[in-house]
């Protein structure tokens, strides 16, 4: 299959990706987490805070506070049991238990792993694994790996300034078990979130993180001893205690041209040895390929993207200013403890006007430095909000896209849609006849291929996550809940959102309200 045809169906004709006999399985499944064997191990205290506190400015980070932030942004937090019924006569009913992370994850299969280039005075310089089933570090590689790092990144990026530099890799296998070719979606989605979260945290810790997306990805693998066969860094995120200056020049080119292949002879490689339990392991073809032709191999393929100049819209278009309400500040631990995905849960009820409101305007107010553009983080130039509101104060029903330069809302088309888009669900999970806002990230159709090849398609996914995660956070600050879809007919959708014809389509479904508590079994895996 050819590459463009099957990004394609991954959109809009998903069954095309599975194979007609493909069956789960689950007895064979992977492990939800990476363990090395035979390797350095540093622990980290189990006394993790109850709520994040901004640090003092004056004190160095610690191998402490560095356990602290991995523990929020992936850590193991909660065991949960609930009971599932078929639906049928019968009414047969099964136990299902997970082990469960702040961030979401489709499925609960955390595809992810998180590995760490630390300098810090309590622990040797070098590459960590974060082992979250334990809550400790994994020495891979020690030393000094600053010049090495500074040129497979971009090079105006002062790595020797920051005290850690977070790896966010995918492990193939990991949902490929469950969802085949359609975990190539999901592993870009979830990496966001995950970027999201390292933000978040980030943020109220008092760091200063930026995002990488372009690196030269074989030298990071092999720097981290990865195959990429199975395993492969997405993102990127320095972290200093002072902020990163913009270089403000979008047409600064490196004055040396720095190769993959020169970086990997200049370390050797590692072969360390870990277990992820499954005994059969598929071949992923498609994964691989997508991989390979997604990498950079010198540094003359790093970009920036270009100023995004906002559409102006049609004098006849009818706005509806949004209130503008005072800045809205919450606590992040409890927030993240109180958040989870409510699928048949959701309780119809009103939303009021500040609600909407305040969740659209902080869904796009956040610090967030990138290397695509040297912005403060308007990541809505790529990633642009819809929605169909139902029962919200003020705000005929109907469908709407937000303008976050005016903080208002374009109304598309007056309705009810709640039918229209619970018939374009492919698996009915989610009660949408109860639920009062249906959100919709929407993006380009080309995935940013022109400028950034197949890489394009992975960056949005991934941008798309920081934004889902965003706004499951407030909404839950807000009182309310939402369940990330992608399960669902995209074609309807930018028909319903007139994007069809503009070069845009529907990427993710967020259904946000109100919702009643489960009726299930946890427990916090907090000490």
């Amino acid at each position: 299959m050819e590459l463009d045809t099957f990004l394609h169906h991954l959109h809009f004709d998903t069954d095309k990706v599975f194979p007609p006999d493909w069956e789960v399985d689950w007895e064979d499944a992977p492990l939800p987490y990476k363990l090395y064997r035979g390797l350095p191990e540093i622990p980290f205290t189990a006394d993790v805070p109850l709520t994040l506190k901004r640090r003092e400015a004056h004190l160095k980070p610690s191998l402490v506070e560095l356990g602290h932030f991995l523990w929020y942004v992936y850590g193991l937090t909660q065991y949960s049991g609930s009971v599932l019924n078929d639906g049928t006569k019968e009414k047969t009913v099964s136990a299902a238990q997970s082990i469960r992370r702040f961030v979401p994850s489709g499925g609960a299969l955390y595809p992810n792993e998180l590995y760490v280039y630390i300098k810090l005075d309590d622990a040797p310089n070098g590459i960590y694994h974060y082992d979250v089933a334990h809550h400790r570090l994994i020495l891979l590689r020690e030393g000094n790996f600053d010049y090495y790092l500074s040129r497979s990144l971009a090079n105006s990026l002062p790595i020797s300034d920051c005290f850690c530099t977070v790896f966010i890799s995918t492990v193939f296998w990991k949902n490929f078990y469950k969802y085949n070719n359609f975990s190539y979606r999901l592993q870009g989605l979830d990496a966001g979130v995950l970027i999201g979260q390292s933000l978040e945290v980030a943020d109220r810790m008092g760091y200063s993180p930026r995002v990488c997306y372009q690196f030269l990805d074989r030298s990071l693998n092999h720097l981290l001893g990865l195959s990429e066969q199975e395993e492969s860094v997405y993102a990127v995120i320095p972290l200093s205690m002072n902020p990163f200056i913009p270089s403000g020049d979008n047409d600064q080119k490196r004055e040396e041209m720095v190769s993959a292949s020169e970086l990997c002879r200049e370390v050797p490689v590692l072969n360390h040895v870990c277990f992820n339990r499954s005994k059969r392991v598929s071949d992923y073809p498609m994964l691989k390929k997508l991989n390979e032709v997604s990498m950079f191999e010198t540094t003359q393929s790093f970009v920036k993207l270009k100023k995004h100049n906002r559409q102006k819209l049609p004098l006849d278009t009818e706005m509806v200013l949004l209130p503008f309400t005072e800045c809205f500040s919450y606590d992040l631990a409890s927030v993240c403890k109180k958040r989870y995905s409510p699928d048949m849960d959701f309780m119809l009820g009103k939303v009021s006007q500040t609600q909407l409101s305040t969740l659209l305007k902080e869904t796009f107010s956040f610090p967030y430095q990138n290397d695509l553009d040297d912005t403060q983080g308007q990541v809505e130039t790529r990633v642009s909000l819809f929605g169909s509101f139902y029962n919200v104060e003020g705000i005929p029903d109907g469908a709407y896209s937000y303008d976050n330069g005016t903080h208002a809302l374009r109304r598309i088309t007056k309705g009810d849609y709640r039918e229209f888009l619970q018939s374009g669900l492919t698996m009915p999970n989610v009660n949408l006849y109860q639920v009062p806002l249906c959100m919709h990230l929407v993006g380009d159709k080309d995935h940013l291929k022109e400028i950034l090849g197949y890489r394009g398609y992975r960056i949005q996914q991934m941008e798309a996550g920081i934004i889902v995660q965003r706004i499951l956070l407030v909404s839950c600050a807000l009182g309310m809940g939402g369940h990330p879809l992608l399960g669902f007919d995209s074609k309807p959708c930018d028909e319903l959102y007139r994007i069809d014809l503009k070069g845009k389509t529907s990427l993710i479904q967020i259904p946000v309200g109100p919702y009643r508590p489960r009726a299930w079994l946890r427990g916090s895996l907090h000490s």
